[in-house]
C-alpha cells in the first residue's frame, strides 16, 4: 500500500578546508564563535554548541540546529580542517556556513560538495 508522505528537502554540505590557519584552528573559544556564526549566517535556528579541545592539539566542535547541525573537526599540526553542515527547510542554506567558516578559518584553499538530500513523494506502508 502506497501513502503520500510530504516532501523534505534538505542540503547537505561537506568542506575540506585547507592550509587553515593552525592558531584559529586549535582556539577553542575562536571555533564555538565561528560556528554560531556560520549557523547565523546559514539562516539557521541555534540550539547549542559543544566543543572538546584534545591534547595536545585540535578540536571538535557541534553546532546543534533546529534544522539539523553544523560541524567542525580540526587538525591544526596539518593546517586542516573537516566542515559537515546539514540543514532542512528552504529558508537555511549550508553552502554560506562553509564558505564562512573557510573564510574564518583563512583557509587558502578548500572543497565543498553538497548532496540535495529529499524524501520520495510516496513510500510504502512496508518500508517506513
Amino acid at each position: 500500500m502506497l501513502y503520500w508522505a510530504p516532501s523534505l528537502e534538505c542540503k547537505h554540505c561537506v568542506a575540506e578546508l585547507y592550509r587553515a590557519d593552525a592558531t584559529k584552528l586549535n582556539d577553542e573559544a575562536y571555533v564555538r564563535n565561528a560556528l554560531s556564526n556560520a549557523a547565523d549566517l546559514a539562516g539557521a535556528t541555534l540550539i547549542d554548541i559543544r566543543t572538546h579541545a584534545f591534547d595536545p592539539q585540535g578540536i571538535t566542535g557541534f553546532a546543534l540546529l533546529a534544522e539539523s547541525h553544523i560541524s567542525i573537526h580540526t587538525w591544526p599540526e596539518h593546517n586542516f580542517a573537516a566542515v559537515d553542515a546539514f540543514t532542512c527547510g528552504d529558508t537555511t542554506n549550508p553552502e554560506l556556513a562553509c564558505d564562512y567558516l573557510a573564510a574564518a578559518f583563512e583557509s587558502r584553499g578548500h572543497s565543498v560538495s553538497v548532496i540535495e538530500r529529499s524524501t520520495p513523494k510516496f513510500l510504502s506502508k512496508t518500508n517506513v
